[in-house]
């Protein structure tokens, strides 16, 4: 986009998914967008992943819009050429096998990335945070809780853990 010269402030990137089109950036660029604007995506991929929702989105910028569109790594994709029937009706096929391919790509690396989870868990890989150790106080408050002495309550704050944590944590302490 530099090499283009487009102002830092006309750049917009997501660090989201682009599974849908419910992102910030997103919907910032579509709100500054006006009539004849010109508007370059790196590869199709990067407007979304989903088919039905990129042929909407391309609709929609292209005829409610009525901006110009180009793909950086598609030539073909460049709404300014070929406004004429043929033209169109290329372009309007390229984006179809594009976004098939970019919808394609999202789910086989949904699928790669549930299997590579279900081979970490069968080697006995853990995920998410190791749990904090349990306060010196945690025994003593844990049995004056389970024989009626104290509320969760009370014996979540003298641990000094929300009462989520305190019971989450007695649920497993119970089974040591």
């Amino acid at each position: 986009m530099q090499e283009l010269s487009i102002l830092e402030k006309n750049i917009f990137m997501d660090k989201q998914s682009g599974k849908d089109f419910d992102r910030p950036q997103y919907k910032r660029l579509v709100k500054k967008l006006r009539p004849d604007d010109l508007l370059y995506i790196k590869s199709i991929d990067r407007l979304g992943r989903n088919y039905e929702e990129i042929q909407n989105q391309w609709r929609i910028l292209t005829k409610e819009k009525k901006i110009d569109i180009v793909v950086l790594d598609m030539p073909l994709l460049d709404t300014r050429r070929g406004k004429d029937l043929m033209g169109t009706f290329l372009s309007d096929i390229v984006l179809q096998v594009l976004s098939f391919a970019a919808e394609n790509e999202r789910t086989s690396i949904r699928t790669r990335q549930a299997e590579g989870i279900a081979a970490a868990k069968a080697r006995g890989v853990r995920f998410g945070r190791p749990p904090k150790p349990l306060p010196e106080s945690y025994h003593s408050a844990y049995q004056r809780w389970m024989a009626g002495a104290i509320t969760g309550s009370a014996a979540a704050r003298e641990c000094g853990m929300p009462l989520s944590t305190f019971r989450y944590r007695s649920k497993l302490y119970r089974k040591v």
